[in-house]
């Protein structure tokens, strides 16, 4: 069936988002996921998003740059104009597009549904993150984040079908005013596969240099307070008799302060700092050789990196109750704490000392939250999209 409708269909999917390569995050991932998978399939698909200076795309499917500018407290993120960009405006006009996604509400996203309605076409947008912590950072008043957080909602109500990447993502778009109907999608893994995890978790923890005898931590994802980074290195102070090695992998606003509040605890000889890797096969390495993720965030939805490292049987602990740990279940495919240093510190201690179940969580973790791209598209988004094409044309 999707054979035959791909030959019938000779225009473009479009996605569109504020982050994309060399900007590596969980949703720039998703998008560049489903632009390749649904190019691999046999359709037409392309990327639109921000440009960034002195990078060139490679990607077997187009991907169109507009104008932006820097965003002094979030770098390496990039503030996009495409009402400036008459190239972009050019472009647009000559692709005809069959549907288009957004994966953010912002430049990217508007300029999606703008495009969606001067074509008729269908207009997905996925609800990705916590913007009302974003916004009351970014502003310091509450009040004006919920204004801000008014254009969110009336942008999602724009959309023909608004996705969340897992269940208990609805409550947070829930919470901020959207009454609209709301499909569950997943994200999927490029790191999941059927081969023995072993010789892989081995090879990378030599490629490291790591011994037998360490317990190997891993972060990544942006350096910012509200990921709970400070829990984190608060946490490792009160075992940093043990051995262990902690790999903060990222960049961010707070990564400075981070590096001198590990200074201050004197755990310089057991923490490094990696910074931003974009090579898939880096941070494969890096998830490999690590024996538990450390993602105590309250501030994300859906977290990309948590599949990502159970993927290579390394389990994640999380914070219990936050909406990110849904897809957990303690001592079963991951590990829960309480929100605190000392919760983190006797969660690592105990399981430093159990490492059978570590491994057990590690690899039923790659069987339960580990799904591939591939899968997630061919068997999901691309049915979806279908589907929402032929209402439309009816």
């Amino acid at each position: 069936m999707m054979e035959k409708e791909s030959a019938l269909l000779s225009g473009t999917f479009g996605l569109f988002n504020e982050s994309y390569p060399p900007i590596m995050d969980g949703v720039a991932l998703a998008v560049r996921n489903y632009a390749y998978w649904l190019h691999e399939k046999g359709y037409n698909s392309c990327v639109v998003t921000p440009r960034v200076p002195g990078y060139k795309d490679n990607e077997p499917y187009p991907v169109y740059r507009y104008t932006s500018i820097p965003v002094t407290m979030r770098k390496p993120y990039r503030l996009g104009l495409p009402e400036f960009d008459l190239a972009l405006h050019t472009a647009s006009q000559n692709i005809k597009f069959e549907l288009v996604h957004a994966h953010s509400p912002f430049s990217a996203g508007l300029l999606a549904a703008r495009i969606a309605k001067d074509q008729n076409v269908p207009f997905v947008a996925t609800f990705h993150s916590k913007y009302r912590d974003d916004f009351q950072r970014a502003t310091r008043s509450r009040k004006i984040a919920n204004l801000m957080l008014k254009e969110v909602i009336w942008f999602y109500e724009k959309a023909d079908e608004v996705w969340v990447p897992q269940k208990a993502v609805e409550e947070t778009l829930r919470e901020y005013g959207y009454k609209g109907n709301i499909e569950v999608v997943d994200n999927g893994n490029d790191f999941a596969t059927n081969e023995p995890l072993e010789p892989i978790k081995q090879a990378a923890r030599e490629h490291l240099g790591l011994t037998p005898d360490e317990r190997v931590l891993l972060f990544v994802g942006q350096h910012i307070w509200e990921k709970n980074t400070r829990l984190i290195i608060e946490s490792l102070a009160l075992i940093k008799a043990l051995p262990f090695r902690m790999f903060f992998v990222g960049t961010g606003y707070a990564a400075d302060e981070m590096k001198r509040l590990v200074q201050e605890y004197g755990l310089s000889d057991k923490v490094s700092f990696v910074g931003t890797v974009t090579d898939r096969e880096q941070i494969k390495t890096y998830y490999a050789a690590a024996d538990l993720f450390l993602f105590p965030s309250i501030y994300d939805n859906a977290p990309l990196v948590v599949r990502e490292a159970g993927a290579l049987g390394t389990p994640s602990i999380m914070v219990a109750g936050s909406t990110a740990a849904e897809i957990l279940t303690e001592q079963v495919n991951g590990f829960l704490i309480e929100n605190t240093p000392q919760s983190l510190a006797d969660k690592l201690q105990h399981l430093m000392q159990n490492p059978a179940l570590i491994k057990e969580a590690g690899h039923n973790a790659s069987h339960t939250i580990a799904r591939s791209w591939e899968s997630i598209v061919q068997e999901e988004v691309l049915d979806r999209y279908l589907s929402l094409i032929r209402r439309k044309k009816h």
